[in-house]
């Protein structure tokens, strides 16, 4: 569907992209994630023919961006961070707009609008100005201009910044109804929304990609991974001396309770499967067991683990040097405005 191969982009001395390449494959939604400044916007504007790369190519569908920008382009939706609207059109002739701009054909125009709108609900609003809508309806309206044409890839930087609660629940229900149909890409900082939203994620620091898989995969990347809880009743000396006589516990974390309960961190090894054996051991001799939770790494985790040298990076750089990432990152992402 899309390939990206040994993707480049330098602003003068920085290097914003650095050889970055995938493949998105049809049918699926994918999350990109990085920090600020990680290169997310410059890439889906390179993706998207919105900015030109300084080395690399960028395939869709076997069409080659840079040298069939028409071919490539025909296939993409695009949803910038801030949608590229014009505040003084009304909802229903913004849109005509830009199906006139995608080049739908006028016979069609009128009908593929209103399929858009009843897709993203703005039946109620297609005749007020723009300037006077919400920030939730202007994202949808936003939404509506990358769907329309019914490309076959959608491709969206932070759907749900900005929005309250209820908008993002209905962003997201919107998201998945557009996978049934398209290939869709989006950014977001919300690491609890892309675990909930996509099948794929990919993880980009310092302009890499760093990690590419399903979320339950990339939880799993991280060592040690997974961490029984208990609480049990009993004094410390005994309750030690139970658990170090299991297979598969590694190292113990006991801390005293009140109501004479000991809590125990136990870092699994090798993945075992101990709760049963652990369950009869303790109760075998006598130690009541209050509770038993299995925590594990979460997609917050993966990507704290795989960008925190960017984060010092960032945290022990000059002022100017953070703006200047800041706003190169910004410019990026307004340049390709309808």
């Amino acid at each position: 569907m899309i390939e990206v191969r040994n993707l480049v982009k330098r602003y003068g001395s920085h290097l914003a992209v650095d050889h970055l390449s995938f493949v998105v494959e049809k049918g699926q939604i994918y999350g990109f994630l990085g920090p600020n400044g990680a290169g997310k916007s410059t890439t889906m504007n390179i993706m998207t023919g919105y900015l030109g790369a300084t080395e690399g190519e960028v395939l869709v569908n076997g069409h080659d961006m840079l040298k069939e920008p028409e071919e490539a382009k025909r296939l993409i939706g695009y949803l910038p961070e801030i949608p590229p609207l014009y505040t003084d059109m009304t909802v229903w002739e913004y849109l005509a707009f830009a199906a006139e701009l995608k080049k739908v054909k006028r016979a069609e125009i009128p009908g593929q609008v209103e399929q858009v709108m009843e897709m993203v609900k703005l039946g109620d609003v297609q005749h007020r100005l723009i300037r006077n809508l919400s920030k939730g309806y202007k994202q949808r309206v936003g939404l509506a201009q990358a769907v329309l044409g019914f490309p076959e890839i959608i491709i969206l930087d932070e759907p749900t910044v900005g929005l309250d609660p209820k908008q993002i629940i209905e962003i997201r229900q919107l998201i998945r109804e557009l996978a049934k149909k398209h290939t869709v890409i989006l950014s977001s900082h919300i690491l609890a929304e892309v675990r909930e939203v996509c099948d794929h994620v990919m993880i980009i620091s310092k302009g890499k990609l760093v990690a590419s898989d399903t979320p339950d995969h990339l939880e799993r990347l991280i060592e040690g991974e997974e961490t029984l809880e208990l609480e049990v009743k009993g004094s410390r000396r005994q309750v030690e001396s139970i658990l170090q006589g299991i297979p598969g516990v590694g190292e113990l974390r006991l801390h005293e309770q009140r109501d004479g309960l000991i809590g125990v961190q136990i870092q699994v090894t090798d993945h075992r499967e101990i709760r049963e054996e652990l369950f009869y051991a303790l109760a075998e001799n006598k130690c009541p067991l209050y509770r038993m939770q299995i925590s594990k790494a979460t997609l917050e985790d993966v990507f704290l683990e795989l960008t925190q040298n960017e984060n010092e990076d960032v945290q022990g750089g000059s002022t100017e040097d953070r703006s200047g990432t800041e706003s190169l990152e910004e410019e990026a992402s307004h340049e390709g405005d309808l």
